[in-house]
């Protein structure tokens, strides 16, 4: 039988994914990543310095030009640069990670093909169009309407003015709005999707025949390895902090908000982005707990 070790990857899949191979921005499995960010990087943000400069919005002329716009900048040449980078960083952790189930045999024999099945069924979700075509309604619906109304800022920029509830783009906020900001937030909700199939991962191996060591010297039963795995997203959550920091910092500049302003958003960011890290590993604590209580018993028996 095929090890599920074999074909395992999180990222190495998708429409998307095989939209990139076509357009030979990729080799598979994961190469020509510096090509595929500075690509997809300058699709998003040289358009719009281009139209700004155009429109005459690019230094003056408005409250906010382009070139002062901390979160367009952040956003594009940073926090996007990032979560590309991140498929490359989390397939070679978490393939590691997923083979240490099969290497260190904490899957029992008999479970294997169960094993097996959930590895195949994880690639399935990951290779799922439908997902993907949600994802893209979603950023034409509810996506717009969010940055609309919580992101952008409230003063004349280079993009857009405002008059009561009505925004008016100009060339370059067309741009921003229906293609800069669309091809970030699809990247964004990519990695969220493939985050929730990685807690399903977890969930469903979590709930097969484990050969778990009560005193192994990781004190996680045999299971330790699997904390490395909360590393392997750092990039998508430095992406993240960056995208945040960038949009508090314009409040800050352009919009004369003081940094204690935003106390209560940052404290929430944080703990919504460690919950992405660690939550997902929390499917291990009833069989970690079962562990610990049978190792008690069988320890106290031989020490009696």
């Amino acid at each position: 039988m095929k090890e599920p070790l074999d074909d395992f990857s999180l990222v190495a899949g998708g429409p998307l994914y095989r939209f990139w191979r076509r357009a030979r921005l990729l080799k598979p499995p994961l190469d020509l990543l510096i090509f595929r960010i500075v690509v997809t990087t300058l699709l998003a943000w040289l358009p719009l310095i281009a139209l700004a400069f155009v429109s005459g919005n690019a230094l003056k002329g408005v409250p906010v030009p382009f070139l002062f716009d901390l979160d367009a900048h952040v956003r594009f040449l940073i926090a996007l640069p990032l979560l590309i980078a991140a498929e490359l960083f989390v397939h070679r952790r978490l393939r590691a990670i997923v083979r240490q189930f099969a290497d260190r045999g904490i899957v029992a024999p008999e479970e294997r093909e169960k094993f097996q099945n959930i590895v195949d069924s994880t690639l399935r979700l990951r290779d799922s169009v439908i997902a993907e075509l949600l994802m893209i309604v979603l950023i034409w619906t509810l996506g717009h309407s969010i940055w609309e109304r919580r992101t952008s800022l409230g003063v004349a920029t280079w993009y857009a003015s405002r008059e009561g509830d009505n925004i008016h783009y100009t060339l370059a906020g067309y741009w921003y709005a229906f293609g800069s900001i669309p091809i970030f937030q699809f990247l964004l909700l990519r990695w969220y999707y493939r985050l929730a199939i990685w807690w399903r991962f977890l969930w469903k191996a979590s709930h097969l025949d484990l050969k778990l060591i009560p005193t192994h010297p990781d004190k996680a039963g045999g299971l330790g390895f699997l904390g490395d795995s909360a590393y392997a997203f750092a990039p998508v959550l430095a992406a993240h902090t960056v995208l945040f920091a960038g949009i508090i910092a314009n409040r800050v500049w352009h919009e004369a908000a003081s940094l204690p302003e935003f106390k209560l958003e940052i404290a929430g960011i944080l703990a919504c982005l460690l919950s992405l890290a660690f939550a997902p590993l929390t499917a291990f604590a009833s069989t970690l707990l079962k562990t610990k209580r049978i190792g008690l018993e069988e320890f106290g028996k031989f020490s009696q």
